[in-house]
């Protein structure tokens, strides 16, 4: 048994997602603690694995992103994060330092694309393995017509994704595409899935499920009341207790069993550029129709792979001609995203375990045969 230090980003809950399906597998043979931010924290607080209590998820301070009409502003994200950091969040990260130092010694510590848990292995001199989807923009080689006229965004993203975590023991890459990978101690695996979505069994049914993390699309909408086909819609409307008609439309409050069962029945999927949703419609053959985050290169990249390979279309916004489009091309893409398979969570698991094992103190000639000591 080992003792790991686990840390989890708040920006976005795919991280927080994932984490939940690692950590239920992690805490059935290790002694674990979970550090977290944002939204992330509330979520695993509430919905802490067996063997993971309430108290052992920790709550600190992590930067956040500003959004508005569907993009990144940069200059609002730049000044929360300034302000949120002075006024609280890095005397509070000091004092929960100073606590886990004191309560807590990780063999291993875990980062879900986040600074703090790296901070505290490289402080520490513990090992530190990464396990997240965003290395992908650092630790692969992408082709010039994949970043397009995007490459000083693309450049400022992989300088801040390789300043996030550095100098870990390894590099687990959770992605549903696989450029070359250009940098050592990384590899790639098949996307961490909840095991609601893996018990999931697809059907085809008629309507579009839509999913907004921005409550400011009117466009969108237009264009899907226009379109007349029913259309699930869930994160425009965060504030309902129960569903919500409008013809076509019919605006759904979040329940994970509602909105799994939407996703498996789906026609088609229209959301943002988020890597978890991409990849729980790939793995239950849905074509997506994604419009990522402007200003997010991270989002965009999803994006321009998931059409590369035929599984969806990547737009900059949805026309009713857009949707239209889509529409009409929904056989096909059905078709290649069919193709696509992935066996369960095995794969990425069991090299976590992997280097798990390796890493801990007392089997360094493991660590050492795998090639996997830190540079």
């Amino acid at each position: 048994m080992a003792r790991i230090l686990y840390g989890v980003a708040g920006e976005g809950m795919g991280h927080a997602v994932r984490a939940r399906v690692v950590l239920e597998h992690l805490a059935r043979r290790h002694e674990v603690q979970v550090v977290a931010s944002g939204r992330a924290h509330a979520y695993l607080a509430a919905r802490a694995p067996e063997g993971i209590s309430a108290e052992q998820v920790r709550r600190i301070w992590g930067m956040s992103i500003v959004y508005r009409d569907n993009g990144v502003r940069n200059l609002r994200t730049f000044a929360a994060n300034v302000r949120g950091g002075l006024l609280g969040g890095v005397p509070h990260n000091l004092r929960t330092y100073l606590a886990l130092t004191r309560s807590f010694q990780p063999d291993v510590v875990i980062s879900d694309f986040e600074t703090w848990s790296g901070l505290f292995a490289r402080v520490r001199g513990v090992p530190c393995i990464s396990l997240d989807n965003n290395q992908v923009l650092d630790r692969c080689r992408h082709d010039p017509a994949i970043v397009g006229r995007d490459r000083l965004a693309y450049l400022v993203a992989r300088a801040l994704v390789r300043a996030k975590v550095p100098g870990c023991l390894h590099y687990l890459v959770s992605t549903f595409f696989h450029p070359p990978v250009a940098r050592p101690r990384t590899s790639l695996h098949p996307p961490v899935l909840r095991p609601c979505v893996l018990a999931a069994r697809a059907e085809a049914g008629e309507h579009l499920l839509v999913y907004q993390t921005t409550t400011e699309n009117r466009a969108l909408l237009d264009a899907l009341r226009r379109s007349g086909r029913e259309c699930r819609i869930y994160g425009l409307r965060r504030d309902l207790a129960a569903e919500v008609r409008e013809g076509s439309l019919r605006f759904r409050p979040f329940d994970e069993a509602s909105f799994v069962d939407d996703l498996r029945t789906a026609r088609g999927v229209i959301s943002g550029g988020s890597f978890t949703l991409m990849s729980e419609a790939i793995y239950l053959g849905k074509p997506m129709l994604s419009v990522p985050v402007r200003r997010q290169f991270e989002q965009i990249l999803n994006a321009r792979y998931l059409d590369r390979l035929g599984y969806g279309v990547a737009v900059d916004e949805v026309t009713p001609q857009i949707l239209a489009g889509f529409e009409e091309r929904l056989p096909d893409l059905a078709r290649a995203v069919s193709g696509h398979a992935q066996d369960g969570n095995a794969e990425l698991l069991g090299r976590l375990d992997a280097l798990i094992a390796a890493a801990r103190p007392e089997a360094p000639e493991e660590g050492e045969a795998l090639g996997e000591r830190r540079a």
